[in-house]
């Protein structure tokens, strides 16, 4: 039985495989979990596809995924404020090896997972709800303000637009017609970016222009909401720091602390917030999942379910 899933060089979704590997061995503040559900995300085909290896080197084979929840079977050194048994989620300072039936997790990058909250939910909460929930805190959006997101419908933005709704934030996001009404039981605003009439959209809805934008997409994205960035107007963005230094903007960087993951899964636990996990495929179909993520219309979060694997 395959232990993991992952590829063997840099390239295409040709150079993925099932990999039979030994079970890895935790280090200094790791834990080694038994997965139960693994997320999938936008970063772990972009590791695949070499545009991260500058500063992501990885020896050959690697295992893909970033995020995945699971049960301690063993604690590395100096991991001690967890115990074996405990059921957790998070990510590690690797950036890799979630799509496998044991992972490593870094202490520092994870917390315990609430009886309330799925499997699933909890393994896509750290990237793109970290993301989110980090950049939220930064751009600090009050109630009655009003913030544009960025590509709204993708996991990081359904993740932004509900912490922001929940703080009494007028939120607007940039979206393919398609996604209107999913952006709608959002709580915000979705606005075509592939109407014919968009400019003309984007400033009846934002006619006083925005308080703050979190660019999830960059380039010529950022650059199209131009009319509406008002003066003082906080932008940050994961995609693009050049454009966004253009109009004022900033890299968002990400913490992803066990505070974080923490205060992220009591919201879920509470049902003030939902992940949105379109897709949860079996380990098996670990290539279709990556697939999916890869052709850039997921609606919502994908993750792989291992449970009935073990």
């Amino acid at each position: 039985m395959p232990a993991a899933y992952g590829f063997t060089a840099y390239g295409g979704p040709q150079v993925q495989r099932f990999l039979d590997l030994p079970r890895p061995v935790p280090g200094p503040g790791e834990l080694l979990v038994e997965v139960c559900a693994a997320g999938v995300n936008p970063v772990d085909w972009k590791v695949r596809a070499g545009m991260h290896r500058a500063f992501l080197p990885l020896d050959l084979p690697a295992v893909l995924g970033r995020e995945v929840a699971g049960v301690v079977v063993q604690l590395g050194p100096d991991a001690d404020q967890f115990a074996v048994g405990d059921p957790v989620f998070g990510t590690n300072d690797r950036g890799c090896g979630g799509y496998a039936r044991f992972a490593l997790l870094t202490t520092s990058r994870t917390a315990l997972k609430p009886a309330a909250v799925s499997w699933t939910d909890a393994a896509v909460l750290p990237v793109a709800a970290g993301t989110a929930y980090d950049g939220i805190g930064r751009l600090a959006p009050k109630a009655g303000e009003s913030l544009l997101i960025l590509g709204i419908g993708g996991g990081v933005g359904v993740a932004a637009a509900q912490l922001a709704c929940d703080a009494g934030v007028s939120v607007f996001g940039t979206a393919t017609a398609a996604k209107r009404e999913f952006v709608a039981s959002l709580g915000a605003t979705a606005i075509a970016y592939d109407s014919d009439d968009f400019g003309e959209r984007l400033r009846k809805a934002l006619p006083d222009g925005a308080d703050a934008i979190l660019d999830l997409v960059g380039g010529d994205a950022l650059r199209s909401v131009a009319p509406v960035i008002s003066m003082g107007c906080r932008i940050l963005t994961v995609a693009a720091p050049e454009t966004a230094a253009r109009f004022g903007g900033r890299p968002l960087s990400r913490a992803s602390t066990t505070e974080t993951l923490t205060e992220l899964a009591r919201r879920v636990a509470d049902e003030r917030f939902n992940p949105r996990v379109s897709g949860a495929f079996r380990f098996e179909d670990a290539g279709s999942a990556l697939a999916e993520v890869e052709s850039g219309h997921p609606w919502g979060k994908v993750a792989l379910d291992l449970r009935g694997d073990h």
